[in-house]
């Protein structure tokens, strides 16, 4: 294994443990719930191939579901997130960039990031709740949580990632 690949194995465990052991249990007015984990799946390189980082998420999700007695929702939804992820960072590099480009936020920028990383998590967000509820009779309790915990988990990956590139 390269050392790209510890580091990121590191990463993971990182996130799982300050998810099950810190973040489940915040739950700001109700309804914000931090998934910081979704930045695993967010900061892949540009050249990661797209089964590796869909198997990743996948297993990412499992542990998380484990630990937080969601049945799959994590599992499904960061797996979704891995497959749009390469495809919808083509949008946000240019074309002459490297091949394994990292994302951050001295890469692409504090705009692109934010755009990039808010829109993937409020899509993460959209879905994993909308499977949580799985009706749509509430439909401003479903928005709300989404909402609430894609500002509040977004907010955190760029706190985090601007730690991070330092």
């Amino acid at each position: 294994m390269t050392t790209e690949w510890m580091i990121r194995l590191a990463q993971c465990v990182v996130l799982v443990l300050v998810q099950v052991l810190f973040l489940n249990h915040v739950h700001l007015f109700g309804m914000a719930i931090p998934l910081l984990y979704i930045y695993f799946t967010i900061s892949f390189r540009r050249g990661t191939p797209q089964w590796a980082a869909m198997v990743s998420s996948f297993f990412l999700g499992l542990v998380i579901d484990m630990f937080s007695s969601t049945p799959g929702l994590a599992a499904g939804s960061l797996t979704l997130i891995a497959l749009i992820q390469p495809y919808y960072l083509e949008l946000f590099v240019p074309r002459d960039s490297a091949d394994n480009i990292e994302v951050s936020l001295t890469s692409l920028g504090f705009s692109k990031f934010f755009l990039f990383s808010g829109t993937l998590t409020l899509l993460y967000c959209l879905v994993f709740f909308g499977l949580e509820s799985f009706s749509f009779f509430n439909v401003v309790s479903w928005l709300s949580h989404t909402l609430a915990s894609g500002v509040l988990t977004s907010l955190l990956i760029l706190a985090i990632d601007s730690v991070r590139s330092r």
